[in-house]
């Protein structure tokens, strides 16, 4: 099982610079490449100061230069808010910049705050389908000259300029639903899952639903499957206390961000009250711990191991925390040095 890291910007509040904050990603996927990880995934946020990430491929293109080996991917754009040529474009583009080693991962979007604003009218239903129809596209546009009459896109006989270095890239589809995880089988996409903090049964569930797609084609060789999951490696039994606390605290602010009910203000949330988030339980502390992966590098080993033997290709520790930046850089250098030599 390969290991990823999963990294944006974030600010809980103003008392941190965007420049700050861009300088220490860059340090966490410098640390990540150092460590061997495979790969470094920034996703596509709008609006938000909770994920800053307007264009993955922007971060991508910088981090390409401060690193050599490490991948760099998209996890995830959000195709309804691209047309096909673009997309495929500034893909093909940013692959060049990285001297092939981009990983474009695709989804559809979760936050109806982001659709509101980047496509009036939009739903998950729809979105999904405009997903659909670009991601074959792709692939045929780097190849040569497409015609598309389409549902939702339609342009004359064209092509995208540069093409990608090997004239393909690898692709991901965030999946969860059985339907989604067929079409990223049948369209020769890896898969990118997570289970957020529902807990190893989900984890499960998942693979089940990847494992019955590649069953149902058995001609096509069967993708990469990729694991994402918050991720803390504890030098104590206090220090993990607190990651579950900090942890619940990040779970209850995404709850309010995707519920898309509460007030913001120049990018920030209108924040939780401690009477608030004790009122969302399926996050408690104890929850979190038990439900992400929380503790001694010996108790993340042992369940990264299961994770494996399920058959997941890839495990990304998601860093993303409201955290401190030296409590996340120090969790992740304790997983490169204390976890990741358990599965060479």
């Amino acid at each position: 099982m390969k290991f990823s890291l999963f990294v944006h910007m974030e600010r809980y509040h103003a008392n941190q610079t965007h420049a700050e904050l861009f300088d220490e990603l860059e340090q966490l996927v410098r640390i990540a490449e150092a460590g061997g990880m495979e790969t470094a995934w920034i996703g596509e946020h709008h609006g938000m100061e909770f994920t800053i990430a307007p264009n993955p491929f922007i971060n991508i293109a910088y981090l390409a230069s401060k690193t050599s080996r490490i991948r760099l991917g998209t996890g995830t754009v959000i195709a309804p808010f691209w047309h096909p040529l673009r997309l495929a474009g500034e893909a093909a583009l940013t692959d060049l910049a990285t001297k092939g080693r981009l990983d474009l991962g695709i989804a559809r979007g979760a936050y109806s705050f982001e659709y509101e604003r980047m496509m009036p009218g939009l739903d998950a239903w729809t979105a999904g389908q405009r997903m659909r129809e670009m991601v074959p596209l792709l692939r045929k546009l780097w190849s040569g000259d497409l015609a598309h009459q389409g549902e939702f896109w339609s342009f004359p006989k064209s092509t995208v300029v540069p093409k990608p270095v090997s004239g393909d890239m690898p692709l991901w589809l965030a999946a969860r639903d059985p339907n989604s995880h067929a079409f990223a089988v049948e369209n020769g996409c890896n898969v990118q899952v997570t289970p957020l903090a529902s807990g190893d049964a989900e984890v499960e569930s998942l693979m089940d639903r990847f494992q019955a797609a590649c069953a149902l084609h058995p001609q096509i060789p069967s993708p990469q499957i990729m694991l994402l999951l918050h991720t803390y490696v504890a030098d104590s039994e206090e220090d993990a206390q607190q990651a579950a606390r900090e942890l619940s605290r990040f779970y209850c602010y995404f709850g309010a961000w995707f519920k898309n009910q509460r007030p913001i203000d120049n990018g920030f949330i209108q924040q939780l009250t401690e009477e608030e988030m004790a009122e969302s339980s399926q996050y408690a502390p104890e929850t979190i711990r038990n439900n992400l992966v929380v503790g001694s590098a010996g108790t993340v080993i042992d369940r990264l191991k299961r994770y494996e033997a399920m058959g997941y290709d890839q495990y990304s520790f998601w860093i993303d925390s409201l955290m401190p930046f030296e409590r996340k850089k120090a969790s992740l250098e304790r997983f490169i040095r204390d976890v990741m030599p358990a599965f060479s």
